[in-house]
């Protein structure tokens, strides 16, 4: 498999319904994938490239160096939309994209800490410059916090005999070692690795990601124009049900029309290739207003652009 493969990347374009002269943030850059298709189909439009992970977005700015002025990135997390979208002199969007998985290159760089199946020290944060590791999570949190925590976030149901052989275990302090601490308390009982969902609740815990994502949500309505369209991509339960219940806010109060009844999945053969597809859903709304001619957004993204040049 890819190690860039964008996910549901036709059905974004699709829902995106992207326009040469308009202006579109990615929220969750990655390695650039979407990023790489959107920015193909501008012309005199811009395309914002945040993320919160800096080492991605080095790489995707290596990889998009051929867009130029087209593309701009800034680190950012979603609690800065708002702000970072302001500071490069933009007030609305036509169009936002917000992948909420994991990308590859964190799920399989050692040294990130978020795979169980290579060893390295219990990271896991996007932001390696900031916050909370999670082997301090692990190792200076109560047990009752850490079964909260492995419940809530990774809707595992035996997390609280898991919390109790974390705490009798310590320190823990890679990522083998509370994966074989998990896996001795609760052995396997199929494909799944009986860590598996401790590790999710954990990297989500670290980097706030229900705080983050709640945050973005509050912030999209104040920064789409007219006609322009927000597309989200869900891989939890649990996001899905925070965007689904945003969503449907928007719509009741006549914000925005969504273009989604029902969620969209995947291709059976994009999961065929991509086998961390399977759980994705996509949801896309857009807002009311005029979508022809270019809105203030656009004109104030272009204004910039010549700036900067």
């Amino acid at each position: 498999m890819d190690a860039h493969y964008p996910v549901m990347l036709s059905e974004v374009l699709e829902y995106l319904a992207v326009r040469p002269d308009q202006v579109y943030v990615d929220c969750t850059t990655g390695l650039g994938g979407h990023s790489m298709e959107i920015a193909k189909r501008l012309t005199t439009g811009r395309l914002i490239c945040l993320d919160a992970d800096r080492e991605s977005l080095e790489k995707a700015q290596q990889r998009l160096a051929e867009f130029g002025g087209r593309i701009c990135f800034r680190q950012s997390r979603f609690s800065q939309l708002r702000q970072s979208l302001t500071d490069l002199g933009v007030d609305r969007v036509d169009g936002l994209l917000a992948d909420l998985g994991v990308s590859r290159m964190q799920l399989t760089s050692a040294e990130r800490g978020f795979s169980l199946m290579q060893d390295s020290p219990l990271d896991m944060r996007f932001d390696r410059s900031t916050g909370q590791t999670a082997e301090e999570i692990v190792n200076f949190s109560s047990e009752h916090e850490l079964a909260d925590l492995i419940y809530q976030l990774g809707q595992e149901r035996r997390s609280r005999k898991i919390a109790r052989a974390i705490v009798r275990a310590r320190p823990v302090k890679t990522t083998v070692s509370l994966a074989n601490v998990i896996e001795q308390a609760v052995p396997r009982a199929g494909k799944l690795h009986p860590a598996t969902q401790t590790f999710m609740a954990l990297r989500m815990y670290v980097n706030r990601e229900i705080e983050e994502l709640e945050s973005l949500l509050e912030q999209v309505p104040a920064v789409m124009a007219p006609g322009g369209r927000a597309v989200f991509l869900s891989f939890h339960s649990g996001e899905s049900g925070i965007t689904k219940k945003s969503f449907q806010q928007w719509a009741r109060e006549g914000r925005a029309e969504l273009l989604t009844k029902h969620v969209v999945k995947p291709q059976q053969r994009e999961v065929r290739e991509n086998a961390a597809s399977r759980s994705v859903t996509l949801r896309c709304a857009q807002w009311r207003g005029p979508a022809s001619g270019p809105n203030e957004g656009s004109k104030r993204g272009a204004q910039t652009k010549q700036e900067e040049r």
